[in-house]
């Protein structure tokens, strides 16, 4: 694997940012890259992240092209006589991710700067709110047809999370009942 990585600090670095002058530009070039990670090693990052101070944003552009990154479950097994999850590949062309001043993650394709989307949380919870409001000269009827949408979506997403509870629910009472068979809830 090939990796760039280049930092800018000071008056040059005022053409990425304004922030980026006083906190720094990061620039990480990761071409060619191929691992196997275990699940475990992806749900143990948070309490390394975990940081009782508030760190200073740091612009930065992360640009991976051409990675493949294979992940293999090594959980301990529900069933000892299964043969065990398959391995889920991710193979990603190029990429990049952006960090701007404001802290908030921007995910993009290769050449489409318009397309970005924020990953963060606060933003998709301001979208719904701000969609749902009609023109002041709009009747009760145009606002709810404009609602109509955004309603179906977001009782879909209540559905998944319920289904998902449900398979937690009964995943746990089928783990409870392989150590308690007599176990009731």
């Amino acid at each position: 694997p090939e990796v760039c990585l280049r930092l800018e600090v000071g008056p040059g670095a005022a053409v990425h940012s304004p922030l980026a002058v006083q906190n720094g530009f990061l620039h990480m070039l990761v071409h060619s890259y191929t691992a196997e990670l275990f699940m475990s090693f992806l749900t143990n990052l948070g309490p390394f992240l975990e940081d009782e101070i508030i760190p200073e944003v740091i612009p930065m552009e992360i640009e991976v092209v051409d990675a493949k990154i294979t992940l293999k479950d090594d959980s301990p097994r529900v069933y000892p006589t299964s043969p065990g999850p398959v391995p889920i590949t991710l193979a990603v062309d190029h990429v990049i991710v952006k960090r701007r001043d404001d802290g908030v993650f921007y995910v993009t394709g290769e050449g489409s700067p318009k397309q970005e989307k924020p990953v963060s949380v606060l933003q998709e919870q301001k979208a719904p709110a701000e969609g749902g409001s009609a023109a002041p000269g709009a009747g009760t009827r145009g606002l709810q047809l404009r609602e109509v949408p955004e309603l179906q979506r977001e009782l879909q997403t209540m559905k998944l999370a319920l289904a998902e509870a449900n398979m937690d629910k009964a995943r746990l009472l089928q783990e409870i009942r392989k150590y308690n068979p007599l176990f009731q809830l």
